[in-house]
């Protein structure tokens, strides 16, 4: 029997890549038993009208990006739990490659956008710099192989998100993840990934300010 999957994202202001999103993931995934747990941060548009009538449970945290993670992490009944962005700059037709990922034996699953056959279409040169030292520092201090930190498209097996004992609210969630797999001495998979372009809406990823953030979590974790 193909195993429950629960898919989790946080969203705030999206209504416009509500339906292209759940489209895209019903397509995909269609064979499976799922649910989506959409984490909203009290957005201002119609981004909860359309998630439900799209048939998506809801819940809230304004807190930022982790929070909304580790709310939706804990609310998940899957077997597998996919975190992914509402941007629609995570592909649908990779999701299949993160429950893969999990069957195989794996406890997560991290997309790469620097593996062959990842790429990106939105990564200026400083955040690839950035990304690059912040990939280099985590593998130097803790003995890793990562090739890519800063990317939110990750499944996990069930139980993997209290063994990991999260606590970051903001963008370094990600990095906190890989961090702790690794001290944990989790078992972790890269995959390739291709990040799309935001399709609509603001993106809130701040390089400056997020950059701190991410390099305050890889310090504290020490």
């Amino acid at each position: 029997m193909k195993p429950y999957i629960s898919i989790v994202i946080p969203t705030l202001n999206e209504q416009d890549n509500m339906h292209k999103l759940l489209e895209g993931i019903h397509s995909v995934i269609k064979d499976y038993r799922y649910e989506v747990i959409i984490v909203d941060g009290h957005s201002r548009d119609h981004t909860v009208k359309f998630a439900r009538q799209m048939g998506a449970t809801v819940i809230y945290d304004d807190k930022g990006k982790g929070s909304a993670l580790r709310k939706g992490l804990a609310a998940a009944k899957g077997k597998i739990i996919i975190s992914m962005d509402a941007d629609l700059s995570h592909r649908p037709n990779e999701l299949k490659l993160l429950i893969a990922g999990i069957e195989a034996g794996y406890d997560v699953c991290m997309g790469s956008r620097f593996l062959t056959g990842g790429g990106s279409d939105d990564m200026p040169l400083t955040r690839i710099i950035g990304n690059k030292i912040f990939v280099a520092i985590v593998n130097i201090l803790y003995g890793s192989h990562y090739t890519d930190m800063c990317y939110g498209y990750r499944s996990f097996a069930r139980g993997v998100s209290r063994k990991l004992s999260l606590e970051e609210d903001g963008f370094g969630i990600e990095t906190e993840i890989s961090i702790k797999a690794q001290k944990k001495h989790l078992r972790a998979l890269e995959v390739p990934s291709y990040e799309k372009l935001r399709a609509s809406g603001e993106g809130k990823l701040r390089s400056l300010g997020d950059g701190a953030i991410i390099l305050r979590t890889i310090l504290k974790n020490l």
